[in-house]
């Protein structure tokens, strides 16, 4: 029995063990994309802002993207997981309590702004706005860099009543940058109203392209468009398979006096699909996954699953990230976070 008992108290430490959450271990203080949603660009431009509010008011406020909360052993809700994950990286200043962290689970399609204990719960409405109101519109349209920027810009405004980069300006300053906002803004409505009335010349433009007459090469004759239902017979395989998933349109038009056939392609404009280096068809779709991530003393690598929809072939490519430079590492206050804490005070949300 006694032996029994040890093997079953074994066991069970060996579960906990095994199934024991975790939590990722940070690359830097501001931008922790280990979910690579944001471009090079886009990560440039918002440690700068982390880091500037940092400097200028000593905010620490950090951003990290994951795959899933699964993927380090948690299946709840986001809500204990961030309120761990702040804490496991002690965010914010250890006697303020100040410290902001937004964590983006993209394959949970959750998000959270989590903040100090200091903020109490004074932050919770205003995060909550900012997460309905200014990033979950872009992640629904799955344009993830823009709505993390978006919603920092907004976040450093809540914290501090100024925008990035107007710490110091004047109530002068303020309100001109105020105005060329608005008349962006105004813009940007503008083209939004004049869009629709330039979309119908534009189709109709593309459907004469497409439908003018064609006269056969071969005798001279007014050729006829096949419609969809036929068009197939006349195709490759791989190119049905193009049509299926959208990455090109095909035309099929046949003389009906000598039955002469020619074939006319039109790639979509936005399609993810590649060229498959086997069937050369525009057949292929890649993911992307940040196996190492890049620092300020190492290069990276990202790992690229690719399959072909038609010939089911598949391979992967590995990409190596540049390394980090000195610029977009630490500010000179230091390397690690201050020891903040947080008791699980603002907002989620979901897409």
């Amino acid at each position: 029995m006694k032996q029994f008992l040890v093997t079953v108290c074994a066991f069970v430490l060996w579960a906990e063990a095994l199934f024991a959450q975790t939590f990722p271990d940070y690359q830097e203080l501001y931008v922790n994309d280990f979910a690579a949603l944001l471009s090079a660009e886009q990560e440039s431009d918002l440690r700068s802002m982390l880091a500037e509010i940092r400097t200028e008011r000593g905010i620490e406020f950090t951003v990290v993207t994951i795959g899933s909360i699964s993927d380090y052993g948690h299946n709840g809700e986001i809500e204990p997981f961030a309120t761990g994950l702040f804490n496991y990286w002690g965010v914010g200043d250890a006697d303020r309590n100040d410290g902001i962290m937004m964590l983006i689970a993209r394959y949970d399609r959750d998000m959270r702004i989590e903040v100090g204990s200091g903020y109490g719960s004074s932050l919770d409405g205003p995060m909550k706005a900012i997460i309905e109101d200014e990033i979950l519109p872009y992640f629904r349209d799955d344009e993830y860099g823009e709505g993390i920027l978006n919603g920092a810009q907004e976040v450093v405004y809540e914290l501090v009543g100024s925008y990035p980069g107007e710490y110091d300006a004047t109530v002068t300053e303020k309100a001109v940058n105020r105005a060329l906002g608005f008349l962006r803004w105004i813009g940007n409505w503008i083209w939004l109203i004049a869009a629709p009335f330039l979309y119908f010349p534009i189709r109709a433009f593309r459907h004469w392209q497409r439908h003018r007459p064609r006269i056969c090469p071969v005798e001279g004759s007014k050729m006829q468009m096949l419609g969809e239902d036929w068009d197939d017979d006349h195709l490759k395989p791989g190119q049905v398979t193009e049509e299926e998933i959208k990455s090109i349109d095909y035309d099929v038009w046949q003389c009906p006096t000598c039955d002469n056939v020619t074939i006319e392609a039109y790639r979509s404009w936005f399609s993810r699909y590649g060229a498959c280096r086997s069937c050369g068809f525009r057949t292929v779709q890649g993911e992307t996954t940040i196996v190492t991530p890049a620092t300020t003393s190492s290069t990276g690598k990202k790992r690229i699953d690719y399959n072909c929809h038609h010939c089911q072939d598949t391979w992967t490519g590995w990409r190596t990230i540049p390394m980090k430079s000195e610029s977009s590492s630490s500010s000179s206050s230091g390397s690690s976070f201050g020891g903040g804490s947080s008791s699980g005070g603002g907002a989620s949300g979901s897409w």
